[in-house]
């Protein structure tokens, strides 16, 4: 019998767009299949260290403890809000733009936004960032994201505009220390820009 394809698993957290890094992976490693896992950032740490994923595209902080951590990118905080909010006005907002709106914190918040004067909502925290979209999209309050999830959880009803004074979030690629493969060295690579030709260094 055939041995069993060789699979690679990339974990990746909502927002994350590997597509890129998927399609260089696939024209070098002809013969190992790469899955993408969606991974919970609550739950990144615990997947890498179940095996759950052999890689994965991690949001900071991460407890580093027992793992290798490459930075990837810093991505760009931006307020949802409904289409019809006067915050649409503007191209770019600010914090102090904020005062008085009603901010919605979902229980998956990786963002953690101080704003004075916002206002606190009288309803339970939605479970995750969909379902605060959701709440904002019917003209209520506004929620603050990194740009993927913004793109992620897209409507027609809402709208975003770059937070220019609010917290970057960190994307980076992690890994199990002591299980780094060749396939994760490939991985890795990739994601550096190597060429299929270059060295390791």
């Amino acid at each position: 019998m055939p041995a069993p394809p060789s699979v690679f698993r990339l974990g990746a957290i909502p927002g994350a767009t590997p597509g890129k890094w998927i399609d260089i992976w696939n024209e070098r490693m002809p013969h190992t299949r790469l899955d993408l896992v969606p991974v919970a950032v609550a739950d990144q740490r615990r997947a890498l260290l179940d095996g759950e994923a052999d890689a994965a595209i991690v949001r900071l902080p991460i407890d580093r403890d027992g793992l290798h951590v490459v930075p990837l990118y810093d991505e760009v905080p931006v307020v949802v809000c409904s289409r019809e909010s006067h915050l649409t006005a503007a191209d770019e907002l600010e914090l102090g733009d904020l005062a008085g709106e009603v901010l919605i914190v979902p229980a998956d918040a990786v963002l953690d936004v101080d704003v004075p004067g916002a206002v606190a909502p009288v309803f339970p925290a939605p479970a995750d960032t969909a379902d605060a979209i959701a709440t904002v999209a019917a003209g209520v309050g506004v929620v603050i994201v990194p740009m993927s999830l913004a793109r992620a959880h897209h409507r027609r009803d809402v709208d975003h505009r770059p937070l220019r004074d609010g917290p970057s979030s960190s994307v980076a690629l992690a890994w199990v220390a002591e299980r780094t493969t060749p396939a994760v060295e490939v991985f890795v690579g990739i994601v550096r820009g190597r060429t299929a030709n270059s060295s390791r260094g």
